[in-house]
């Protein structure tokens, strides 16, 4: 998301890092590149308009003719609007109410909205510690019924069954007495969408509101929709008493004219970022990350965090005490490392939230990231096709034993060469990182690993 946003804003901002002032003639053209970038990206043209008025305002203004660097300067004023436009903060899900506390779910056909309530049931459960119950009242496709229990099953929610021969009200107050029956947290009601806005669905939804009473009203939109999906949102918005919008296969839009319009359009903020199929991919949005990403300044918290959920503490400590121990660094340990690096997503994953180097922007590097991802998994399949001995001491591995394993994984013999070679370097540098930082540094040391060695890594 957000790519080439990023790749014209950070081309644009750089020819004004150099001035020693900044007036309004010498950021006439900048300013026009950041509207021509800002509507490139789909965002709608009266958020473009705004936008850029209010950082001409500011940027010729007291602030930046104070600074000793004007065109940094410049940059920040640039920053700071895009988190305004988006909303200063993430805002969190108003939970604290009486059990159960509804979310309801409300959005068009095919934004991924069953999806999105499966994945919002394991944020809950996981991250909020709290005890979830999944209900769908969209009794017009069968399939989104089943499709939820599965869900459910999935992320370890409850499932209130519903039947397509009960009205959706009857279907919501059901789901809300068992609810409070089990003392269930949160009570997720997932509706029926439709391919367009219309009386009758609108009217359905107001009266499921009526009954449920949620204290959270949100909107599920695709954010590949660009600024219809704002439109749609504000449409929504006149009929229903919104309270946010949930972005959905924002993985595949590289423009985010949509983040950058819902807010404005809408006043409602963005509370989370369907990032992917899987039911973890769902991420709550900072303004002020999404903005330093967009300006190619990558975004090192989400990575942090991203890191403490997925990274597995027991494997690493137990490894940095076996490192203590003098104990080597073997090939299983080595699987295991680059394991860890697939539960976080992939390189690409990592890359895309990693700042510019040098103004090479790492996670548009796709030739680097593909060549990287397979050399990763013909590893795993070569150390796969290894002995429990070979793996603990690759020293073992003669000749023979290499076309053994080169013919069991599916490759060559002098890619079996080279992994125990790179094994080698790896458990050099290993002896070097038993101390603090120990797994970053692990999973940093994988950089060494990557087909050309990529700068920063």
């Amino acid at each position: 998301m957000f790519d080439n946003l990023a790749d014209r804003l950070s081309q644009t901002l750089r020819h004004v890092t150099g001035k020693a002032k900044l007036t309004d003639d010498n950021i006439k053209d900048t300013l026009r590149e950041v509207r021509m970038a800002l509507l490139e990206a789909d965002v709608a043209l009266p958020v473009v308009k705004d936008f850029v008025n209010r950082v001409r305002e500011r940027a010729v203004g007291t602030e930046v003719s104070r600074s000793l660097t004007p065109g940094q300067a410049f940059v920040k004023v640039v920053q700071a609007e895009l988190e305004a436009l988006m909303g200063s903060a993430n805002e969190d899900l108003a939970l604290n109410a009486a059990p159960p506390a509804v979310v309801l779910m409300a959005g068009l056909q095919g934004a991924g909205k069953t999806t999105t309530v499966g994945k919002l049931a394991r944020f809950l459960r996981e991250r909020r510690k709290k005890s979830v119950m999944v209900v769908s009242a969209d009794v017009y496709r069968p399939a989104a019924i089943q499709q939820l229990e599965t869900l459910a099953t999935e992320v370890g929610a409850s499932f209130f069954p519903s039947d397509i021969s009960q009205k959706p009200v009857d279907i919501v107050q059901a789901a809300l007495q068992e609810a409070r029956l089990k003392f269930i947290d949160v009570l997720l009601v997932d509706t029926a969408g439709r391919l367009h806005i219309d009386d009758a669905m609108m009217q359905e939804i107001q009266a499921i509101h009526a009954v449920a009473k949620p204290v959270e009203t949100l909107f599920v939109v695709d954010a590949m929709t660009g600024q219809d999906a704002a439109n749609t949102a504000r449409a929504f918005n006149e009929a229903l008493p919104l309270t946010g919008v949930i972005l959905t296969k924002v993985d595949g839009d590289a423009r985010g004219g949509a983040a950058l319009s819902v807010r404005a359009i809408t006043g409602k903020p963005i509370k989370f970022l369907g990032m992917g199929e899987k039911s973890g991919a769902l991420d709550p949005f900072h303004p002020e990350r999404i903005a330093s990403r967009i300006l190619g300044m990558g975004d090192v918290l989400s990575l942090i965090e991203q890191a403490e959920q997925n990274l597995d503490r027991d494997k690493a400590e137990k490894l940095t005490r076996k490192l203590k121990k003098g104990k080597g660094f073997d090939l299983e340990d080595f699987r295991d490392q680059l394991q860890q690096m697939k539960s976080m997503g992939g390189l690409g994953s990592l890359m895309e939230k990693m700042p510019s180097v040098g103004g090479i922007n790492l996670s548009k590097m796709g030739n680097v990231q593909d060549v990287a991802e397979k050399q990763f998994v013909q590893m795993e399949a070569i150390i796969n096709s290894m002995t429990p001995a070979e793996r603990q001491n690759p020293d073992l591995v003669s000749g023979s034993r290499k076309r053994r394993i080169a013919l069991g994984s599916g490759t060559q013999v002098q890619d079996v060469g080279r992994l125990i070679k790179q094994h080698k370097q790896m458990q050099k540098m290993m002896k070097k990182m038993t101390g603090k930082g120990g797994l970053s540094k692990m999973m940093r040391g994988l950089g060494g690993m990557l087909p050309g060695r990529l700068p920063g890594l």
